[in-house]
C-alpha cells in the first residue's frame, strides 16, 4: 500500500490545493495530505528538517529552501500567481480604493490596517514607506500572526481596513471585498512547488505537479482568485 504524499503549504493556497488535491486523488488513486500554515512556519518546519514530500509557498521562500538543500531544484513548478485585495467588515463603510491616491486616503483615514506577515504584507509595508505615511500609520498597524487570516481580524471588528491575498478573503463571512489594489500599485507573488530532497515519492509528486499544472486546473484557480503561473 502506497503512503499518503505528505506536504506543507501557505495558508494562501489553502482552498486551492484542497481543490486540486481532491481532483488528483480522484484520478490517480493516490493519497494526499497538504498542511497550510503560515507560510513563516512552513518554512521554518522545513528548514527545521520535517519529513515533507512536497512544500508549497511563495517562490522565493522555494528558491531559498532549494538553496539551503532541503528540497530538490529540478522540480520547482510555478503554479499559480495570486494579487491582494481590500476588505473592510460587512456592513461597514466602503471607502473608495479605486486608485492609488485615493486608497492612500483610505488607509490613512482607517482607524487601524492590517496585512500578513507573508511576501504581500513585505511590500505592503514598503508601499506604506514610499508613501511617506509608515510613521503615520505605525500604530494603527495590526499585525495578523502567521496562519491568521487578516479576513478574519476584520469580520470580528478587530481591524477596520484588511489587505491579504484574494484567495484568502474569498468565502469568508462577515466581511466586504473592496476590490483589488489599483494595477499600478498591485502585488501579486507567484506560489510555487518543489519535491522534498528526502521524498520516497518524488515521481507521484512529480505526476500531482503536472495535473496542478494541467488546462484542467486552470478553471479552479481562477475560481479561488487566482492566475496560472
Amino acid at each position: 500500500m502506497t503512503t499518503a504524499i505528505q506536504g506543507i503549504s501557505s495558508m494562501a493556497t489553502r482552498l486551492l490545493l484542497a481543490e486540486l488535491v481532491a481532483g488528483f486523488q480522484q484520478r490517480s488513486g493516490l493519497q494526499v495530505d497538504i498542511a497550510s500554515v503560515g507560510g513563516v512556519d512552513a518554512a521554518k518546519r522545513v528548514q527545521a528538517g520535517e519529513a515533507f514530500d512536497v512544500v508549497i509557498l511563495a517562490s522565493d521562500a522555494i528558491d531559498k529552501l532549494v538553496a539551503a538543500g532541503h528540497l530538490l531544484a529540478d522540480s520547482k513548478v510555478d503554479l499559480v500567481r495570486s494579487g491582494v485585495a481590500v476588505a473592510v467588515r460587512a456592513g461597514a463603510a466602503e471607502p473608495d480604493i479605486a486608485t492609488e491616491d485615493v486608497l492612500r486616503e483610505a488607509v490613512r483615514a482607517a482607524r487601524s490596517i492590517s496585512y500578513s506577515t507573508g511576501p504581500s504584507g513585505v511590500a505592503l509595508a514598503k508601499l506604506f514607506e514610499r508613501w511617506g505615511i509608515a510613521e503615520e500609520i505605525k500604530d494603527r498597524i495590526v499585525q495578523a500572526p502567521p496562519g491568521v487570516p487578516v479576513g478574519t481580524l476584520v469580520a470580528r471588528g478587530e481591524v477596520e481596513l484588511g489587505f491579504q491575498q484574494l484567495s484568502e478573503l474569498l468565502n469568508l463571512d462577515g466581511i466586504t471585498i473592496l476590490g483589488p489594489l489599483p494595477a499600478a500599485i498591485q502585488v501579486i507573488t507567484t506560489f510555487s512547488a518543489a519535491v522534498a530532497t528526502g521524498s520516497l515519492q518524488a515521481e507521484a509528486v512529480r505526476t500531482m505537479l503536472d495535473f496542478m499544472n494541467s488546462p484542467e486546473a486552470i478553471a479552479i484557480k481562477r475560481r479561488q482568485g487566482m492566475d496560472p503561473a
